[in-house]
This record gives structure tokens, C-alpha cells and sequence, in this order.
């Protein structure tokens, strides 16, 4: 199965009607989140590199259009105009790492209609995804409080595919390492690893286990310690970490119970043996909310690593996220729908230092000191610069997060910024609602008229 069949049945029937109907003029699709979930103060743009991967391969071949004619029951002839389809359209988008808000489009898709309706399923589910690991990720660190976050999700992510990208993701917004041996050799993100459980119940006790991994692993070692009794095994490590002298950069990990309470103890028992340098390592369950807590408290807990909760963004899993036509041959379309208007129009986004963003018309002037935030990334469906890289994003994400307003930033009850419109999209939408409303007034006017009462 090709990516070009990784999308959603209707995409492909409206794409066919589109064609026998000859609607091939440029269409604009505005990709957005109308509102950031619960207890997120902002968002981190992410999965536009996998996108622009997808479309740059796109194409439809003969292999495709059989699954569809398969799916649809229809003759394989009928689905021939698709074949050979490519995306030769233009993307303007947020770069990875940038800080986003509700209603700003992180990506818009100008193309031949049929070629940008086409794509709408995997661009929605790539940057969905991303951008919302990465924002779990994001305020993970900011809950650290400059304390080192370690990515353990592999285990636990919605598939392998899905445990690389929260590596990256991890890795984009500061995390310092990955237990994900093939996200560490493939992205060059540094890795990162202890011991299981397992390891040590093999082994008559916790000292045998504890000389034998030493053994194997010359340099700085971090042991497991709360198989047993936690207390218990923070003593026996400490005994095993003095004979050792491995100096620097070894560490116990917390796993389990009150890590708070544990913490406390076990660093007093490292200091009275004279390792001050040990490190402690928590994990067990956490994500932003668990950190914060602890660092609130003052647990003496050197890095923390997060899996689960976090690799699946546990609390808020999905975006309410939209890819919408806002204009087609020249002519801006919008969205009347309950809850659910949209904006018409190619737009931008201005960055304003000090004050919310606003997100204008594409071809509006920045106001002065703003800076736009979508760039051409892709014309006439290549890219127009080489790929990005998880370093360069996180970059514009740490220098993003540093103008964050300080609400904003909260782990608990955070006060989304929220964008501003800028007149000229104030008054476009002005317009063409009062034009669809105008159209639909003459057949409203004939259904009534056509109406009997009995």
C-alpha cells in the first residue's frame, strides 16, 4: 500500500468528480487548530518535514488507482484520470518549532484542486500528531525547570513509526536523550538507557546485578533500584558505586512509589557515602503535570524521563484541528457552519514583540517589527530549501518559548495567547459572508413560497 492510499474514501471520490468536471484551477487550503485542548497555553509546530516528504513523492500510480476502483466497486477505467497525478503545488508554512496559536494555519496548500483535496488526510494526520507530542514534550521541559527530560515512549507509542517521530519530537523542543535505539542512530539524538527490572531478578541479588552490568558497561552506570525494597537497593548501590570510583556521570534510578519521599532518602544516602556526584534519575508514569510537581516540591531529582503519558500526549490526544478550502479560481471561500466559520482568504501571520500575534491577509505588509511567520517551503511541488533538521527547529523554539508570556507558560491553567485579525481579513470576511448570504436569500425565498400548510 502506497502513501497515496492512505487517505480518507471521500478525497478520492471528490477528486473524481473534480476532473470530470474539468475543476483543476488553483485552490488554497488553509490547515489550522480552531481551538488549542484543554490545559495547553500553546502549541508547537511539527510535522511539516514528514509533509513535505509525502507530497515531494506524491504520485498516483496504477498500483493506486486499482486499490480505489477495489474499495470503490467500480471499474478501474473510470479511475484513469487520477492516474499519474502528482502534487505540483505550492506550501507556505510555520516552520518546525515555532510557538502557534488557535486560528493560525500552520500550513496552507495552494494547487490544482483535485491535487490539493488529494492530499488533505495525510497532511491532517502528520501534522496533528507531531504538533501534539511536541507540545506535550514542550511543556515537559518547561516543567524541568532546566533539569535534563530523557524520551523512554517507545514502548508504549501508537506503533514504531510513532515512537521515532516522539523522539524527534522530544529531541526538537530540548529533551536530552532517547532510550529509542534507532531514532539515537538515525537522527543523531543521544541515547539513553539503564537497566529493567528483569535484569536484576536474574540475578541472585541486587550487588551480583549491580557488579555484573559494571562490568559489561566501562564509564559513568546507572542502576535500577527499587526492585526490591527501594531504600535497600539505593544503600547496595551506593556500596557498589564507591568500590567502583566511576567518577562522574553515574546515577540511581527511581522507578516507582513516592518519588518525592524516595528521592529525599536516597540522596541522603549517597551524600553520607560520599557520592555527591551520583545522580538521581525518576521515572515511573510521568509527564509534565508529575514533574512539575516534584521540581515544586524541591525532590532532589537530577533528570527526569518520560514514556508513556507523553508519547501519546495521554491528556489531550488529538487536535481540533481543520484543513479548509479558503479560496478557489481566484474567488475567497468560506465556512458558515454552527461553531465552525472559517476564514477566507490566502493569510499570514505576523509575530508582534510584546503583543499577540495577527494573522492578516497574505498579501498585507507586516505592521513594523513584526516578523511573518509562514514562509514559502515549496513551489511547483519541490522543496525550496534542503530539509530541515530537529536542531535548527529547536532553535526557533527555544527562542519562541523565551517571549512566551509567563500565563501562557503555566502547567496548570495556563491563558492562551490569543491572535488578532488584522481590518483587511476583518473586512473580507464581512464581505464574502454577506455574498453567500446574499445567494442563498432568492432560494430561500422560492422554498418558502413552494411550502403549503395542511
Amino acid at each position: 500500500m502506497s502513501d497515496v492510499t492512505t487517505t480518507d474514501l471521500y478525497e478520492v471520490t471528490m477528486a473524481m468528480s473534480y476532473l470530470r468536471e474539468d475543476m483543476r484551477a488553483p485552490a488554497t487550503f488553509s490547515l489550522f487548530v480552531r481551538d488549542l485542548p484543554p490545559d495547553r497555553g500553546f502549541l508547537v509546530a511539527a510535522g511539516l518535514e514528514a509533509a513535505l516528504d509525502f507530497l515531494a513523492g506524491y504520485r498516483v500510480r496504477r498500483e493506486d488507482i486499482q486499490e480505489c476502483a477495489d474499495v470503490l466497486h467500480r471499474p478501474v477505467q473510470e479511475l484513469d484520470p487520477l492516474l499519474g497525478l502528482r502534487f505540483e503545488g505550492e506550501v507556505r508554512a510555520v516552520p518546525e518549532g515555532r510557538l502557534v496559536f488557535a486560528g493560525e494555519p500552520l500550513l496552507e496548500v495552494t494547487a490544482p484542486l483535485p491535487q490539493a483535496q488529494l492530499v488533505e488526510t495525510y497532511l491532517l494526520n502528520q501534522v496533528c500528531h507531531q504538533t501534539v507530542v511536541a507540545s506535550k514534550a514542550a511543556r515537559c521541559v518547561l516543567a524541568a525547570a532546566g533539569r535534563p527530560v530523557v524520551d523512554f515512549s517507545l514502548r508504549r507509542t501508537h506503533g514504531p513509526w510513532a515512537g521515532l517521530q516522539a523522539a524527534r519530537l522530544g529531541a526538537l523542543v530540548g529533551f536530552a536523550g532517547t532510550s529509542n535505539v534507532s531514532a539515537a542512530a538515525a537522527l543523531g539524538i543521544p541515547a539513553s538507557g539503564t537497566m529493567a527490572h528483569s535484569y536484576i531478578e536474574a540475578f541472585p541479588g541486587e550487588e551480583e546485578a549491580f557488579h555484573a552490568f559494571a562490568r559489561a558497561h566501562p564509564g559513568p552506570v546507572t542502576f535500577l533500584v527499587d526492585t526490591y525494597d527501594t531504600e535497600e537497593g539505593v544503600r547496595i548501590a551506593a556500596r557498589v558505586l564507591a568500590d567502583l570510583r566511576r567518577g562522574p556521570g553515574c546515577a540511581v534510578r527511581l522507578d516507582s512509589g513516592d518519588l518525592d519521599t524516595l528521592s529525599r532518602r536516597a540522596r541522603a544516602t549517597l551524600d553520607a557515602a560520599g557520592l555527591t556526584d551520583v545522580r538521581i534519575v525518576a521515572s515511573g508514569g510521568l509527564d509534565e503535570y508529575g514533574v512539575d510537581r516534584l521540581v515544586r516540591a524541591g525532590a532532589p531529582i537530577d533528570v527526569y524521563a518520560v514514556g508513556t503519558r507523553v508519547g501519546v500526549a495521554a491528556d489531550a490526544p488529538y487536535l481540533d484541528a481543520a484543513y479548509k478550502l479558503v479560496a478557489y479560481d481566484g474567488r475567497p471561500v468560506m465556512k458558515l457552519s454552527s461553531a465552525k466559520v472559517t476564514a477566507p482568504g490566502r493569510k499570514q501571520v505576523f509575530r508582534r514583540p510584546g503583543r499577540p500575534d495577527m494573522i492578516a491577509l497574505a498579501q498585507e505588509e507586516a505592521p513594523d517589527s513584526a516578523q511573518p511567520l509562514l514562509r514559502t517551503v515549496m513551489r511547483g511541488g519541490r522543496r525550496t530549501e534542503p530539509p530541515d533538521h530537529w536542531r535548527d527547529a529547536r532553535e526557533r523554539f527555544r527562542e519562541d518559548l523565551a517571549g512566551l508570556p509567563g500565563p501562557a507558560r503555566r502547567i496548570r491553567d495556563p491563558e492562551p495567547v490569543r491572535p488578532e485579525r488584522s481590518l483587511a481579513l476583518e473586512q473580507l470576511t464581512a464581505s464574502v459572508r454577506a455574498g453567500i448570504r446574499a445567494r442563498l436569500r432568492p432560494r430561500q425565498r422560492v422554498a418558502s413560497a413552494g411550502t403549503t400548510v395542511r
